[in-house]
């Protein structure tokens, strides 16, 4: 008798010690895979696939969680949320619950005047903790800047030709019985109203170009005919001057994009440097294709005037103009180098500069070359 109950009871000690291990077990597995951060499994994984910026903090404003792009905009500090006014949102979010927004330029970093437009959105996560979501719109604001100087500009350079205009149909008004005041007066109008009509078309060129997308109709383009084009549209220009307009260089090239864009960014080019060389002198178009690169370069050299390095960077700026008399007298807008980068740029390529005063410039637009096999243009895709 004694020696069943002795074994009734050890079988019974064994049982609750198997027991007791498992839960331990359990225990130590639900320890081991819980999120170290208090996060539910499920708001990590969804915060590890957000877009926006995204900062974790408690409430009393210690980071939890914090991605990289969060660190890189400087809301986050030491384990700490950075900024006053990030803090002051945290706060009142953590004591009352209610999402908020705001949009808030803050410091790049601890040094230095650089700023970064974030769009914040502040809203509780569970119990313990408040999510910050950060939205970085500072490309978004240069681009509203420079949207608004352009109309600026565009209003300037209207007032200007518009007004000669006005003053120059008033004083023919008034001269109407000297006829040879008339002729002059005459063609001072015809000289504004073409200036204004080259500026209306060339503004009305770069608003398409920032609108469409050039390459939604894209073709093959021979870029020999966009080169021939160019250049034999410029030729008036040029013999006006004097000045001798070459070509060469390899041929054969294809590009993808568009003909008559292409046209006119390398007519805009070749316009450029009639403006600005001497009469007399000569200027070269050339092509050159870097197969290794998957890349052909057009080339516009002069010998004019030069341009000084430290206004080279401003050249693609719109309305610049590096010598303002220089183009008030060849009817000169400041938009078409803008064009021709908008144009490159949309083909996949850039334009560059070099240049030296006294030593003339070169301009080139690198392009990358079309496909082998790829449709030429009239040919169905």
């Amino acid at each position: 008798m004694t020696a069943l109950v002795a074994g009734l009871l050890g079988l019974a000690v064994g049982l609750a010690a198997a027991l007791a291990f498992r839960v331990s077990e359990r225990e130590q597995r639900a320890v081991t895979t819980a999120p170290s951060d208090g996060l539910e499994e499920g708001a990590a994984a969804v915060l590890a696939v957000l877009r926006s910026a995204a900062v974790v903090a408690t409430r009393d404003g210690a980071v939890v969680r914090a991605s990289a792009a969060a660190h890189a905009f400087g809301l986050v500090r030491s384990d700490r949320v950075e900024h006053d006014d990030v803090r002051t949102l945290l706060d009142a979010v953590a004591r009352d619950g209610e999402i908020r927004d705001a949009e808030l330029e803050l410091p790049r970093g601890p040094l230095g005047s650089g700023t970064v437009l974030l769009q914040l959105r502040v809203a509780p996560l569970g119990i313990r903790h408040v999510l910050v979501l950060a939205e970085d719109r500072t490309e978004a604001r240069r681009v509203e800047a420079i949207r608004r100087d352009f109309v600026v500009n565009v209003s300037h350079e209207l007032k200007t030709p518009v007004g000669a205009l006005a003053l120059l149909a008033e004083t023919v008004e008034q001269a109407a019985e000297d006829p040879e005041a008339v002729r002059r007066f005459a063609g001072r109008i015809q000289t504004e109203s073409t200036r204004l009509s080259h500026l209306v078309q060339e503004i009305i060129e770069l608003s398409r170009l920032q609108v469409e997308d050039p390459l939604g109709q894209a073709r093959a383009v021979p870029l020999d005919d966009v080169v021939d084009e160019a250049v034999d549209r410029a030729r008036t220009g040029a013999a006006a001057k004097e000045i001798v307009l070459e070509s060469g260089g390899d041929r054969g090239a294809l590009v993808w994009g568009d003909h008559d864009l292409l046209v006119t960014a390398v007519r805009n080019l070749l316009d450029n440097a009639i403006a600005y060389s001497d009469p007399g002198t000569r200027i070269a178009v050339g092509t050159t294709v870097r197969r290794d690169d998957g890349l052909v370069e057009v080339a516009v050299v002069d010998q004019g005037i030069g341009i000084p390095a430290d206004l080279q960077e401003r050249l693609f700026e719109r309305f610049y103009r590096v010598d303002e008399a220089r183009s008030r007298d060849t009817g000169g807008t400041g938009l078409g180098l803008s064009i021709v980068k908008h144009v490159a740029a949309d083909h996949g390529g850039e334009v560059t500069v070099w240049s030296e005063p006294g030593q003339g410039s070169t301009f080139t637009i690198r392009l990358p070359l079309a496909s082998a096999g790829v449709p030429e243009e009239g040919e169905g895709a």
